[in-house]
């Protein structure tokens, strides 16, 4: 299994470490444990928290050689240096393959190690300012809820924690197992296409300028469309509803969701198809002429590419996952 460790210090921020918890150390009936959840700190012993109890870790640093995934759940006070026992420990973890990854303030310490150094990061957005001045060489996002490079990832605040914590699931093990996950948590799933709900691609890197073209054009050629998914429809014919031409339409699009009005449209046939899977026992060749995918293979394909299950899969887990629910 894939191994996460957590780096602690006192004092340790419950709320930030339950997060990771929850995501990557918690075993939930009907739900397949993909990681093995451990928790570390420099000096072993008890650990003052911010709840005013201590926590007992066993762990030391040799904790972070073995981990493909080190999480820092917070670091307080931020003005706290690294040891260079702690920076080294973290920098050969890195370069040994792990990624990096802090929730809100833990980006204090990711910075000190230089890995950021040049790089866009994010933090809450009340030390955003501290973060720009402590650390000039590091490219601060202001307002993006986490921001992942693949090998280090940074998220604003402890709810942003759990965003890009589940991100990092449908990276890992695709988007059914962190729906599923996200809804065992009672939490909506993320949505594709930047549609509403966890953090959008467009927040893992840098802001698109804004689009002269007025919002509430676009936003009712997106409503027009929505309502014809299951026609085959276009991208031509989305760009002649809105008057422009197809490369008007792109950039537009560009600009204002971070995506492509093909990719945006594909998006919104596969959620359609997951709410069909979930609500309805439709066979799965009518529902891909419902949403517009033409055929059952067709609507596979596409399913394995972007959802990273089949249909039939995702209609398994999904009713073992609500009758879980209803159970519990």
């Amino acid at each position: 299994m894939h191994r996460v460790v957590a780096l602690v210090r006192p004092v340790q921020s419950t709320f930030e470490l339950g997060c990771a918890v929850e995501v990557f150390g918690t075993q939930r009936a009907g739900l397949p444990q993909h990681y093995a959840f451990e928790v570390c700190t420099e000096t072993p012993g008890e650990i003052a928290t911010t709840a005013g109890y201590a926590i007992s870790v066993s762990q030391g640093l040799c904790a972070l050689e073995r981990a493909q995934t080190v999480i820092v759940p917070g670091w307080l006070p931020v003005e706290a240096p690294l040891s260079d026992r702690l920076r080294g420990a973290l920098r050969r973890a890195h370069a040994h393959g792990a990624r990096l990854v802090t929730v809100c303030s833990g980006v204090f310490a990711l910075a000190q190690t230089g890995l950021l150094d040049g790089r866009s990061a994010t933090a809450h957005p009340a030390r955003v300012e501290q973060l720009r001045r402590q650390f000039p060489q590091v490219r601060v996002e202001q307002h993006a809820p986490f921001v992942d490079h693949g090998d280090v990832a940074t998220s604003a605040g402890a709810g942003a924690g759990i965003d890009l914590f589940l991100h990092l699931v449908r990276k890992d093990h695709g988007a059914a197992h962190a729906d599923l996950l996200a809804k065992h948590m009672v939490l909506p799933p993320r949505q594709e296409g930047g549609q509403a709900g966890h953090a959008p691609p467009s927040a893992h890197v840098t802001p698109h300028p804004p689009s002269t073209a007025p919002a509430h054009e676009l936003a009712g050629l997106l409503a027009w469309a929505d309502e014809r998914l299951g026609t085959a429809l276009s991208v031509a014919e989305m760009a002649a509803q809105l008057g422009v031409s197809p490369r008007t339409l792109a950039r537009r699009f560009a600009d204002q969701l971070g995506t492509s009005p093909g990719a945006w449209l594909l998006s919104r046939r596969l959620t359609a198809a997951r709410t069909l899977l979930e609500e309805t026992r439709l066979p799965v060749d009518a529902i891909a002429a419902r949403v517009g995918l033409s055929s059952a293979v067709n609507l596979r394909r596409r399913f394995r590419d972007h959802v990273g299950t089949t249909p039939g899969v995702y209609r398994h887990l999904s009713s073992a996952s609500r009758e879980q629910g209803i159970a519990a």
